[in-house]
């Protein structure tokens, strides 16, 4: 057991967050923790970690038990490299291939022989069982998986905040700890990076307590599921997917015994009423009493309602929504596309994905822009969702910015839209500055249904909402009949809705009319030389020429990380086989010497290849 909270209560200020909360982390467990915004998901976590402390109850942890967090926001502060920031971790195993080099060096003079021959099999010892010989690939593993790959020795100070929490999960990756707790770890993440940090997970070795809205992540790493809700903690066995069926049948059962309970409690009470005054079923009456005294009656809380979506319109647009041909696209000085087309039809459900960075906001805002580049169809009336929600007044109150932008929207029906939405009367009332991520997001959902746009454009609509608020956004959008176009990293968002997925990679735009996980198929099954090239900044009379030289240049560096991949297992092998060596013949003063030189050669050679590994990747 790593972690064990027994009838834990906590309170903010007089209230309540939740009470009598118990429950235990195993080692190797993989815990999903969910709960709407504000139930105090964040504030459970800070309990385990000891940063807060229990109104009531114990938290327990395991003596020496080593935890890694990663919060929602803060990213990994350093003042030198990325890969010295990382190093960081491996001090130990440095150390310890240095003594021992040290030692093997010391060796050759044939001083304290028998002595330094134990103390090199010990740090032998301790070397191999900590793979210490592997830190550096080690590295290299997570920084390239991450998206570091060739930035090595950029400055950690440099880097944006969004890379600086990817650096934070890396540096815990490479720590290893027993139980490593995350808090949203999917948010600053691109499909590539995330693909590979859930293989990397899958095969950790510590405990896993991950909250996260990303269903498809959930669904892939966690065995349980841990529920806050009203301030309770509910668990379930199994992956979110099993959560939601057992959450449903756990209702129903607590439901139905409810009810039988209420009709034996009727049933009884009906008795006593009739025959507890007449003297000859007085007793068994009395008898009945004591029953219903024994009989408690808690009406299970239902479900929290899901917000209700709905989009509609009034005009349908021509069979063409846009159409841009051929238009460059830039981010400042930095051009994301070259030569591009885009072409959008009514009904058409489109995703725009592609790593970070790529252009997928910029795109979007460019084609709703007005440019002179973009032909918009008869009869289109966009609605856009921003999702930095910079459209809202902070200083108006809420009601008052939604009938604002609507002043023939009547008072009744504006507050059932906010209702809706799942923002209640008192939030309705309050400056929307003073609302949470998850209220803004709804607030601005609510304005967008108010729009009536039959062309609906969507930059990260799902970004700060729960996951009931999700699957309700998911469903609207499924039923609603007009055009859609949106960016999204919610891989179930996207799979649930779109009809076509254009991709944005290389500076290249690529559509594809189907499914999103038959998109995903089809980018597995294509071969890898088939995938096009970067598109070259500036066009050259030899353009063709230094296409060919650099396809040249890529095959030999990809021959030469083949052959340094190759070799340093082999020497790790040669080093292992030398040092047994060296301890059979410890009397033979000529062969220690020689066996010595070896071994120093050898590590000369494994530091030159790290090293030059390190810049090829």
């Amino acid at each position: 057991m790593l972690i064990t909270l027994n009838n834990v209560t906590f309170s903010y200020t007089g209230e309540k967050i939740f009470s009598d909360v118990s429950l235990s982390i195993d080692e190797g467990e993989r815990v999903g923790f969910i709960g709407g915004n504000g139930e105090g998901k964040t504030t459970l976590i800070k309990l385990i970690l000891g940063e807060l402390n229990p109104e009531q109850g114990t938290v327990v942890k395991k003596n020496g038990i080593r935890l890694g967090y990663l919060p929602q926001s803060g990213g990994f502060e350093h003042a030198n490299s990325v890969r010295l920031a990382m190093e960081e971790v491996f001090e130990r195993d440095k150390f310890l291939l240095s003594e021992l080099q040290s030692v093997q060096e010391k060796m050759a003079t044939n001083e304290n022989l028998p002595s330094l021959m134990r103390k090199a099999e010990a740090l032998e010892r301790e070397i191999t069982s900590r793979d210490s010989y592997h830190y550096g690939v080690k590295i290299q593993t997570v920084l390239n998986g991450m998206g570091f790959m060739g930035r090595s020795e950029e400055k950690v100070a440099t880097m944006s905040g969004g890379e600086k929490t990817k650096l934070k999960l890396c540096r815990l990756l490479l720590e290893e700890p027993d139980l490593l707790i995350l808090d949203e770890p999917t948010n600053h993440l691109d499909l590539s990076t995330l693909f590979w940090l859930e293989d990397y997970l899958a095969s950790f070795k510590g405990a896993l307590f991950v909250v996260s809205h990303d269903r498809y992540f959930l669904d892939k790493l966690t065995s349980r599921t841990l529920e806050l809700e009203n301030g309770k903690l509910s668990s379930y066995k199994g992956n979110y997917s099993k959560y939601k069926v057992l959450k449903e049948e756990r209702y129903k059962t607590e439901l139905r015994e409810y009810e039988k309970q209420l009709e034996k409690s009727k049933k009884l009470q009906e008795y006593i009423d009739k025959n507890l005054v007449r003297a000859t079923t007085a007793k068994s009456a009395q008898s009945r009493v004591k029953q219903l005294d024994k009989i408690t009656l808690e009406k299970p809380i239902p479900p929290k309602e899901p917000p209700r979506f709905r989009f509609t319109y009034e005009t349908q647009p021509y069979e063409r929504v846009l159409f841009a041909p051929r238009f460059d696209l830039y981010a400042g000085d930095k051009q994301l596309l070259t030569n591009a087309e885009f072409t959008l039809m009514r009904g058409e459900k489109c995703a725009l994905v592609g790593d970070n960075g790529t252009g997928k906001s910029t795109l979007l805002k460019f084609l709703l822009s007005g440019d002179k580049l973009v032909s918009v169809g008869k009869f289109v009336k966009c609605a856009y969702y921003d999702q930095e929600n910079a459209a809202l007044d902070s200083e108006a109150a809420v009601i008052d910015d939604l009938r604002f932008r609507f002043p023939l929207f009547p008072l009744t029906e504006a507050y059932s839209l906010l209702a809706q939405s799942g923002i209640d009367s008192d939030d309705a009332l309050k400056k929307v500055k003073e609302l949470s991520g998850g209220l803004k997001a709804k607030l601005a959902l609510a304005i967008l249904q108010a729009q009536k746009g039959n062309f609906l454009a969507l930059d990260e609509p799902t970004n700060h909402l729960d996951l009931l608020s999700r699957e309700a956004l998911e469903s609207a959008l499924k039923e609603f009949d007009g055009t859609l176009l949106f960016v999204s990293h919610d891989r179930r968002f996207i799979e649930s809705i779109a009809t076509s997925v254009i991709c944005i990679e290389n500076g290249t735009l690529t559509k594809f009319n189907g499914s999103y996980p038959a998109f995903l198929e089809s980018r597995k099954a294509k071969p890898a030389e088939e995938k096009p090239a970067p598109a070259p900044a500036k066009k050259a009379e030899n353009d063709s020429y230094r296409s060919k030289e650099e396809r040249a240049r890529q095959a030999k560096l990809r021959t030469r990380i083949s052959e340094i991949e190759a070799r340093l297992p082999k020497i790790e092998e040669e080093q292992e086989a030398l040092n047994a060596e060296l301890i059979a013949n410890a009397a033979d003063y000529a062969k220690v010497k020689e066996i010595t030189q070896k071994l120093n050669a050898l590590q000369e050679e494994s530091d030159k290849l790290y090293e030059e590994y390190g810049t090829l990747i």
